[in-house]
């Protein structure tokens, strides 16, 4: 191998690693830094890039996507004196990739020393039930604190969270107690307003039951009477008929004083069946109509007239005098 050939192959060795060395693929969403002997030269952005071989160096490749960063539980006094476990979680993001480089040494310790120094100066400042209850201002607190002494370092907090505050043991025993007090308390308050509403509509359901039930009696009485009416109506109308039928009949027969005397002697059993008849009136009239009753029948005059002359005493006052001794006289 002659010393020409061995020459130009050192030379095209050389030529290809500088031609590698001086060319700079960087992904997206990321940035690296040149320094160029020893000193910041410049940023590479994402894409293809051209740095001078064996003069410039890259030092490191920044990420510039949110981060998402958790701390452990870190411990703060209350202003009630009270010890509390807090967990946070921050979002933050490079914005300068030169400044997070050369302006601190590791920005992930220094954001975590931030917070937790931040996050027990707010909660010193506040009780328990504001600390429990005031997520929302710590956050906003934390973050503006953040935000403010991470510019000058490149970086920008976008948001803090607070993943959980643990109280002590024996808060978490009394707040349990209290939760199932209130809990109870609601518990005894929705069950008075049940039974309140419930009686509100039994006797919402009563009084109608009753005003309904009154309408259908008194609907019910009104129709008993208007029945009752129009039955003595049709009585009346019967009775009234039946007499206008027996008077007709009684005048076209044209009854004498025997028949009438007959119809009389007829009903005289069922006058008698009465227990309060106690004195009986026979008309003159009636002897007269008996004596040609008798006659009809074929028994003398004379003999009929000794009986109905005994029948009818001749004492115009024995008709006052009572059987019954104890009572008054009846006419």
């Amino acid at each position: 191998m002659t010393p020409t050939l061995i020459v130009s192959l050192i030379v095209i060795a050389v030529g290809a690693a500088a031609l590698y060395r001086s060319v700079r693929i960087v992904p997206q969403a990321t940035a690296d830094i040149v320094e160029r002997v020893g000193r910041f030269h410049r940023t590479l952005n994402a894409g293809l890039n051209l740095v001078v071989p064996f003069v410039d160096q890259v030092r490191s490749r920044i990420d510039l996507r949110e981060q998402v960063i958790s701390f452990p539980p870190q411990p703060g006094i209350t202003q009630d004196n009270l010890v509390v476990h807090i967990d946070t979680v921050i979002y933050y993001q490079v914005t300068d990739p030169k400044a997070a480089t050369y302006e601190i040494a590791n920005f992930l310790t220094a954001i975590e020393q931030l917070t937790v120094t931040t996050l027990r100066n707010v909660i010193g400042g506040m009780d328990l039930e504001r600390t429990l209850t005031s997520r929302e201002e710590i956050n906003s607190e934390l973050r503006g604190v953040l935000d403010d002494a991470t510019g000058k370092w490149g970086i920008r907090v976008n948001r803090v969270e607070l993943k959980a505050i643990d109280p002590p043991e024996s808060i978490k025993d009394s707040m349990e107690k209290q939760m199932r007090a209130d809990r109870d308390k609601r518990a005894s308050i929705l069950s008075a307003e049940g039974q309140k509403q419930s009686a509100i509509l039994t006797a919402e359901g009563e009084r109608t039951s009753a005003v309904l039930r009154a309408r259908g009696e008194a609907e019910a009485t009104v129709l008993r009477a208007e029945a009752d009416a129009k039955a003595q109506a049709a009585r009346a109308r019967g009775q009234a008929q039946a007499i206008t039928t027996v008077f007709q009949a009684i005048h076209e027969g044209k009854p004498d004083q025997r028949l009438l005397a007959y119809q009389y002697l007829q009903m005289l059993p069922k006058i008698a069946e009465g227990s309060a008849n106690k004195l009986w009136i026979v008309p003159s009239e009636m002897g007269r109509a008996l004596e040609g009753l008798g006659g009809f029948f074929g028994a003398p005059q004379d003999s009929r007239k000794d009986v109905i002359s005994e029948e009818v005493s001749p004492d115009p006052t024995a008709f006052l005098e009572s059987p019954f001794p104890d009572e008054e006289p009846r006419f």
